[in-house]
């Protein structure tokens, strides 16, 4: 195998600007795969994640269908069947708790409404909950600036605000009186008791927490609830989960999943455009190999055939041209898993504001040593892919041809 790996290395040491070029096309490739699938699989990940701690894994809250009939009923005047709410939820809770998958559950109201400070007004989400069974089914306090979620029990006017909430109505410290309008014109003096930074946009811009109890009083609906929310051991059984339960409680179960499969359906499709997008890079490197190898092959038929001559098989030959291959898809994936490695690093140390569908003060990358494992696949991959070809037209050579035309 020595003599193999010698005149493999001598016949890409002949042509040192070709293999430099094939080499290079690969490290650009493997840079590229590992820079933007670290890119791309950071943002995933951070939002999959603060989605999974922020919003309950699974959601049971009345039918569509049902808050449907009822506007239209209200619309023609009649009073309505069933309200936007959930009936027996205390016992639906005893009973979700004796399953084992799950950790905790909690009842909320979600209501509209709007709140005024001065004479900004921002229209906000309500959502009334229990203080004390709350961080049971979520993680809430993770994501409070300033841990103060006991106050919404000592302080039933206590508000906490999403961050971007507070930023459009102009508040910046506790404290602070606004007036909370409810959608049945209803309105109530509260306080600024924390701020809610999820860094997720579209949640902080809207939301608002307060006591449940105060919010069912504002909204005079003593005793209701509109949402039961759940935290599951597995997140990742959450549909299934929430299946099993569709069949056993007559309400609308939503798993996360479920709730943010619109979110999960772009990141498949950002998935498939970036590996698309590498895919083409790593394409193109494989013809410069295809090319160098192929040159060498047309250009040392001569030499080939002595080494036939001298004892060399058909199958030494293929191994030394596949060998070429592969050593440039090597290198080219060490070189390119260095400068992958680096374009990290300055990434990271990048420090700017970014605001969109969540907010970082930087890029959030995912620095996992399975992408350098696959850059190295995929390089290996398609250089000895590249090199297949001529390696066996190089094997398939007839010495005594080559000499006669000499």
């Amino acid at each position: 195998m020595n003599y193999i790996l010698f005149v493999a290395f001598k016949m890409l040491l002949e042509r040192k600007r070709q293999t430099l070029v094939s080499i290079l096309g690969v490290s650009v490739g493997v840079c590229a795969f590992i820079v933007m699938s670290s890119l791309m699989l950071g943002f995933q990940n951070y939002f999959i994640q603060q989605v999974i701690d922020l919003e309950p894994h699974i959601k049971i809250k009345p039918r569509e269908e049902a808050q449907e009939v009822e506007k239209y009923t209200i619309l023609l005047g009649a009073k309505p069947k069933e309200k936007d709410r959930i009936l027996g939820w205390q016992e639906i809770i005893k009973e979700l708790e004796e399953n084992p998958q799950v950790v905790g559950s909690a009842e909320r109201l979600i209501s509209r409404g709007i709140l005024k400070y001065g004479i900004k007004d921002k229209p906000i989400t309500l959502i009334g909950i229990n203080p004390q069974r709350e961080p049971r089914a979520s993680v809430i306090e993770r994501f409070l600036v300033y841990k103060r979620l006991d106050k919404l029990e000592t302080n039933r006017t206590g508000v906490i605000i999403g961050s971007l909430v507070a930023r459009s109505l102009g508040i910046k410290e506790l404290g602070k009186k606004l007036v909370l309008v409810a959608p049945n014109g209803k309105s109530l003096l509260v306080s600024v008791e924390d701020f809610f930074d999820s860094g997720i946009t579209n949640i902080d811009d809207t939301r608002v927490y307060i006591n449940i109890k105060t919010l069912q009083s504002l909204l005079e609906r003593q005793g209701e609830v509109n949402e039961i929310v759940l935290k599951i051991r597995d997140v990742d059984s959450a549909e299934r989960l929430a299946r099993e339960l569709k069949e056993k409680i007559p309400y609308e179960v939503e798993s996360w999943q479920r709730a943010y499969r619109n979110f999960l359906s772009i990141f498949k499709i950002q998935n498939i455009i970036t590996y698309m997008i590498v895919f083409a890079i790593l394409t193109v490197s494989a013809f410069g190999i295809f090319n160098i190898i192929m040159m060498t092959v047309l250009e040392k038929k001569k030499d080939i055939a002595i080494l036939m001559a001298m004892g060399f098989t058909r199958r030494d030959i293929l191994f030394i041209f596949v060998v070429q291959g592969l050593i440039i898809g090597l290198l080219g994936a060490i070189i390119g898993s260095f400068l992958g490695f680096g374009l990290q690093e300055y990434l990271e140390s990048v420090r700017l504001d970014v605001e969109g569908l969540i907010r970082t003060k930087g890029f959030v990358l995912d620095r996992s040593p399975i992408l350098y494992l696959y850059a190295f696949a995929f390089s290996l991959f398609f250089s000895l892919l590249a090199s297949l070809y001529p390696s066996y037209r190089a094997s398939r050579l007839n010495p005594v041809d080559i000499f006669r035309s000499q």
